[in-house]
Formats: C-alpha cells, structure tokens, sequence
C-alpha cells in the first residue's frame, strides 16, 4: 500500500542542483551593460558576452549547452537580423530574444517572420529581462514545481477516498482525478510524481476490484441501486437524449479509455460544443463479443443467447463474434419506440470503410439516428502487443494516448466530424470498454477448451490464484452463457494477465506491458459517454 509516510520520503529526497542557465548576449555596446549582466549572475545565471554576430555565431558553434540568446538587432559587420538567420539555420529551437533600438514595424515582422522568442526595447531593464527569462526558461520548471506541490496536496486527499468505502458515482469521480493529475504530470514533465502517481493508481485499482467483487453481481440482478451499464446505455443515455428537429449520431470508439478521450476533447471541442461528460459501467467480460453485443441488443449476454440462437456464438465457436449488431440494434429500437425511427448503422474496420464515411457522413444526417462504430483503436491496441515498431511507439500510457491524438488528427474520422460540424447535430462519443497495461502475471491451468483471452477465462475444471481473480461459478448469476454444466468464468483483477504454464517465462516476456482488456479494472470498466452539439 501507498502510505502517506511513503510519499513524504520520497518527495523529501534530496535533488540535485539545476545546472546553471548559460545565456549569450551578443552587443556591440556590451560594456554598458554591465548592471544587466551583474544582476543576471547573482541569480545564478551564466552569461557569457560577446560585441559582434561573427563572434555570436563562433559561440554558437563551440558551444552547444546555450539556453538562450540576446541578440542586439544593430550591431557592425553583421546585423542582428543576419546573425539570428544564421543562428536559427544552424538550432532552429534555440530561444533568441531581439534587443533592439528601432521600433520600427518591417523590423519587428522580419524578427518574427525568424521566430525570435521575444524581443525588448533598449533601453533594457533588468526586470525585463528577467521577467523573459522565466517566461522562456524557467517556465517550465515552474509549472513542474507547482504541479508537483498541487499533487502532493491532493495525494492524501484521493488516499483517504481510495479507502474510504466509495459508490459507484464516486469511484467515476476518484479515477478522473487521477487521470487530470496523469495529463497534467506528463505535460509537466514531472517524472517523480508520475512515479508516485502510478503506484497510487495501482492502489486504487486495488480497491476498485474489491468494490466490483462485492457489488457487481447485485447490479447485473437489479439488487439495488445501479450505474448505468452496457446493456441499458442506448435507453438511458442515447434514446433518452434524441430530438425531432435534429439528426443524432452516436460514434462508438472501440477501446477508448477515458484518458484517451481528454486528450481528443480540445480538438473536438474546437467545432462541438460539450453538453455532458458522463459515464458507465462496462459489463463482465470488458471485451468486444460481450460489452458491445450488450449495448446494441439493450440486454445481457445469455438474455441475447436465449432469445436471439442464431446470432449468438460462443467464445470456442467458429466465427466473428460481433456480426449482428445492426440486427441487434434495430430489435432495441423497435422494442423501445412506438414510432418508426430512421437509423443506419456503420462499421468502420478498415481503411476503405473509412473512406467511404468520409465521403458519405452528409447523407447520413438524413436519418433520425446514425451508429457509427470505429475499430481503429481496438486494433491499434491489438496491434501493439504483435508489431515491435509500435511496442516502441507506444510503449506506456503517455506514449499510447499521443499515438491515438496523432491517428485522430489525420483520420477520416475527424474529417467526417469536421464536415457535419457545421450542420445542427447531436454527436455522442462513446465506446464499449477500455484496456489497461498488463504487469503482473498469474498462472491459470485449464483444459483445450478454454478461452484465449489473456484478462478473462471461460472454461471447466480451471486452476488458478483466487486471489487474482473473481470467479462466477455460476455465469447464470452475472446473466453470461454456459456453454457446459461445469463452467466458470474467471475475471483478471487490477492489472493481471493470465498465463498457462507451457512457455511460461517466453508468454510473461512477450505480453507484460501490453494493452489487453476483458477482466477488472478502473481503464475498462469505467467508460466515457460525452454528449455533444455544434457551436
């Protein structure tokens, strides 16, 4: 467990000292500037003078460990608008800052057309200049030291509620925490705290599985209150929010995990307008076959089993598993309205189904509602765990969430979307699951029958730790179908793969720190639904 006494140690470790800012600053009246410079190294700043830009451009060469330049704009020989082209075409990310006398606007636009960092008015203050350093310099020490302080602040506060016997509303509210405090420490660079950061969500991981063990069962048999979950999402949260003057259109990412969703939000919300950022529980397995199926059908797995035989296969059955969800989908809707609906429904799974939502997204505002579903993520996923280049590209959460803003950026989708934006639509975002990054390993034994999936099993006689698990004995009671008299389903807990005992050390190696999904955690079961209008 992380304790409060834990974090103190290790935030009270002593640092090392920050190496000194090395600036150059290169003037031709270098003499007079003798109070700026005196100021600057009593702040422990190293600053090293040069009086023309031949000598500016020498430094600059020899010395690669320069954090910033000061450039006087008029100096002999050659100018400071030449030295600054020269400087830029050598390390074009090398703050320069134009000092200058001419105020002059075609000046200005040159040295900004150069991307100068900043630029100051001679006569130089010496609080000027300080005040551009920090700005360009020390910023983002800053933020990183202010970021560091708010979570050290907050971390008890999340320790107390981790333990403090959540519902299932506060539990959402726990795991968006910690994701804000996740994207706010990797854009700070805050790698100590990151490192704290993640042992606390393995805590809470901890205790989000003792709380699905101890409630999940009397939520899928309507014993109490309950979140909302796969099999009632459309009817509470889609069909509930549609309107006669406006065309709806529901996109379903596959796999998208909340964090991943705040990472897309500030380009969405450049064109939509957010009207409600809500949530619900994944059903058992977090897995496509059952979650997805559960939402399109509006029932649980053995519920569509039973009354829909032909379009249900089980997980050792040949066959796609998600095959029927447009038949599915309009069974709910026929079900759920007394009025005829005009929907469609879309599966986007490769790149020429892409292509053609790109090029049709238009015609489908015709209808009342449309179903877009989008697999890229799921497979990029998948992807990850079989290609080496993309075990590199997307190696942990931060690099997996810039992996899926860079694919969005250059998708069809995110055409599509921009092409509608303009148009009075209502747009959800959802998914059907989320995953999470496997690492710790748990033996499993069970016969040729059983499950593939590396978070969930479905098998008979299974052997396995009852302590990396939830067992459900009897999948009648969590509404899962039975395939034998004698299965059972068993559920990874927090970030657990399973594992069988044949090539043991050869399977840990291959899938430790891969994205899987199917069992137990905050990632998979707690989902997104954002509910969104054109500005």
């Amino acid at each position: 467990m992380l304790t409060g006494l834990l974090f103190t140690r290790l935030v009270k470790e002593p640092k090392k000292d920050m190496d000194k800012i090395k600036i150059l600053w290169a003037d031709d009246e270098i003499d007079l500037l003798k109070p700026q410079l005196l100021f600057l190294e009593k702040r422990g700043y190293n600053v090293v003078t040069v009086s023309n830009g031949y000598d500016a451009l020498e430094e600059c060469e020899d010395q690669n460990d320069i954090d910033v330049v000061f450039l006087d704009e008029s100096m002999p020989g050659i100018t400071g608008l030449e030295t600054l082209a020269k400087i830029k075409e050598k390390s074009p990310h090398l703050p320069v800052v134009m000092i200058t006398k001419n105020e002059a606007e075609t000046v200005m636009e040159e040295a900004i057309g150069q991307q100068i960092s900043d630029y100051l008015i001679k006569p130089v203050n010496p609080n000027q200049v300080l005040l551009t350093l920090k700005k360009l310099i020390d910023n983002k020490r800053l933020v990183r030291e202010r970021t560091a302080s708010d979570y050290q602040q907050e971390f008890r506060q999340i320790l107390m509620e981790i333990n403090n016997g959540l519902n299932y509303e506060q539990w959402v509210e726990v795991y968006q925490k910690i994701i804000g405090w996740e994207l706010k420490l990797d854009a700070s660079n805050t790698t100590e705290m990151s490192d704290i950061l993640s042992m606390q969500k393995t805590e809470a991981n901890a205790a989000f599985s003792k709380f699905i063990e101890n409630n999940y069962l009397d939520w899928v048999n309507e014993v109490g209150e309950a979140p909302v979950m796969s099999n009632n999402l459309m009817r509470r949260k889609i069909f509930t929010e549609m309107a006669s003057d406006k065309p709806t259109v529901m996109l379903l990412l596959d796999n998208l995990r909340y964090d991943q969703w705040k990472i897309l939000e500030p380009i969405i919300s450049e064109l939509y307008r957010i009207e409600e950022d809500s949530f619900f529980y994944s059903i058992l397995p977090t897995s496509t076959q059952y979650s997805r199926n559960s939402i399109f059908a509006g029932m649980m797995p053995s519920e569509i089993e039973q009354r829909y035989k032909d379009w249900w296969k089980n997980d050792t059955e040949e066959g796609g598993k998600n095959m029927k969800e447009a038949e599915l989908l309009e069974e709910q809707i026929n079900r759920t309205f007394r009025k005829p609906i005009k929907f469609s429904y879309t599966k986007v799974t490769n790149v020429s189904h892409a292509k053609n939502l790109q090029d049709n997204i238009l015609n489908y505002l015709h209808n009342d509602l449309t179903v877009i579903v989008y697999n890229f993520i799921d497979m990029l996923s998948h992807a990850r765990t079989e290609m080496e280049v993309l075990k590199e590209l997307a190696g942990d959460e931060k690099a997996y969430r810039s992996l899926t803003r860079s694919w969005f950026l250059h998708s069809p989708l995110w055409t599509a979307l921009k092409k509608i934006a303009d148009r009075d639509v209502q747009l959800f975002i959802t998914t059907d699951h989320g995953t999470i990054r496997v690492k710790q390993p748990s033996k499993v034994v069970g016969d040729r029958d059983t499950t593939t999936n590396l978070r969930y099993k479905l098998g008979k006689n299974l052997k396995y730790d009852k302590r990396d698990v939830l067992e459900v004995r009897d999948p009648k009671k969590a509404f899962l179908p039975r395939p034998n008299v004698s299965s059972t389903f068993i559920f990874a807990k927090e970030d657990k793969y399973f594992l069988y005992p044949n090539n043991y050390n050869h399977y840990n190696n291959y899938y430790r720190n891969t994205f899987q999904h199917g069992g137990i955690s905050l990632e998979e079961i707690i989902c997104p639904v954002i509910k969104l209008s054109s500005k």
